[in-house]
């Protein structure tokens, strides 16, 4: 099984490439979405986001008022490092889980689209890592009035195997798309094989033969 890491910066186009992978049939697991799950209404996230910032980021319905929580969390840094903590344990088992449910499926190139990819440290368990970055004025044009509090793009394109430059046109995007999908779908290594579930099935009817003989051989 092959686990691709896909990041960037706000306003640098990640999500267009999540999206063509998504349209090239290639599962991805988007972080985001499951930073939400984890924090709905009754789960563990949730109840320790209330405990931390208490009931004045509650909406009447009980489920979290994002653009509350955003507002506290940008202003403070040190609260923001908090949000990061209690939540991080919850959005990684979200992640593992989802990963699990396609493996189970027999997938063999899974994309995790993971806005802190580096910054979570989870970018070791992926291989290629690919940021998709943009030049600092394309940025900004898009970026408008929006906070980055992310780690500088520039930084994460050094630590990219694979960049996406996105400061184009979506056309030379989707062209540098095509050879990246290229790459990521090669043939796996044999590392990446005895991670995949085929690898796994074998070995275990494998054993199960050895077994089998062996009492055979016994009676």
């Amino acid at each position: 099984m092959r686990l691709v890491g896909l990041t960037g910066g706000i306003a640098s186009g990640k999500s267009t490439v999540s999206n063509l992978f998504k349209d090239a049939g290639v599962p991805v697991v988007d972080a985001d979405v499951v930073a939400r799950n984890v924090v709905q209404k009754g789960t563990g996230g949730w109840k320790k986001i209330v405990k931390a910032f208490g009931d004045e980021i509650l909406l009447d319905n009980g489920e979290i008022d994002r653009a509350r929580l955003g507002q506290i969390v940008f202003s403070d840094p040190s609260k923001r490092q908090l949000l990061n903590r209690l939540l991080a344990p919850h959005i990684s088992s979200g992640i593992f889980w989802e990963i699990a449910k396609l493996w189970m499926k027999g997938c063999k190139v899974i994309v995790l689209d993971i806005p802190l990819l580096f910054e979570t440290k989870m970018d070791r368990w992926t291989n290629p890592v690919i940021v998709v970055w943009v030049n600092p004025e394309t940025q900004i044009e898009r970026l408008i009035n929006r906070i980055n509090a992310q780690l500088a793009l520039d930084w994460k394109k050094s630590e990219a195997d694979i960049v996406i430059d996105n400061s184009g046109s979506l056309d030379d995007t989707k062209q540098q798309f095509q050879e990246v999908l290229r790459k990521v779908s090669e043939p796996l290594t044999w590392k990446e094989c005895l991670r995949s579930r085929d690898s796994l099935i074998s070995v275990v009817m494998c054993t199960a033969v050895g077994v089998l003989l062996a009492q055979k051989n016994l009676l």
